[in-house]
């Protein structure tokens, strides 16, 4: 949600934000960021572990990086975002601060009060970025939507139970049902 004042924020107002205090910077609006559940942590910590796994045997380049981690997709200082899982396969993109520029492949585990920012406005921001490819986790519903933007492609809806090709990596198939039960 976000934050009741209709005040334009820039990068300066999100670096300020108190440490403790998480939020995302999307066209002048701060949108607050509340704690995840256990579910939603489960998931991050078996994405970064299957997915960095696979990079490190297949000697890749690409880097995974997991929240919280700054991302200004238009690296203009203006989008600041924090994506469940990044990864990132141009290394100069990482800086002190974050990243700066699009990831090559974004997740996002919708929780209940992120549902609308994850199906619409990232989905829209991250397309418009140069995101390769997002995936939209949904535990609620048990499905994954996903996106290969550069494919300009409809989108796939997979069940969790599913093996489910990761379009930026040659062989790596993700089934999130195993990813739970890990």
């Amino acid at each position: 949600m976000p934050n009741p004042e209709k005040k334009i924020h820039t990068s300066k107002d999100y670096w300020n934000l108190p440490e403790t205090e998480r939020a995302e910077l999307i066209n002048g609006q701060l949108y607050s960021m509340v704690p995840p559940n256990y579910k939603h942590q489960k998931l991050i910590s078996e994405f970064n572990q299957a997915i960095g796994s696979y990079i490190k045997a297949h000697h890749g380049d690409c880097e995974i990086i997991p929240a919280p981690f700054a991302v200004n997709l238009d690296a203009h200082d203006e989008n600041w975002v924090e994506p469940d899982i990044s990864v990132i396969c141009d290394k100069s993109k990482i800086t002190s601060r974050g990243c700066s520029g699009a990831p090559d492949y974004i997740i996002e585990i919708v929780s209940p009060s992120s549902r609308r920012m994850d199906y619409n406005k990232k989905n829209g921001l991250y397309m418009e970025a140069g995101v390769r490819e997002y995936w939209i986790v949904d535990p609620e519903k048990e499905r994954t939507t996903i996106y290969r933007f550069e494919e300009d492609a409809a989108p796939v809806i997979a069940p969790f139970g599913q093996d489910v090709h990761v379009g930026i990596f040659e062989n790596l198939v993700i089934n999130i049902t195993a990813l739970l039960n890990a």
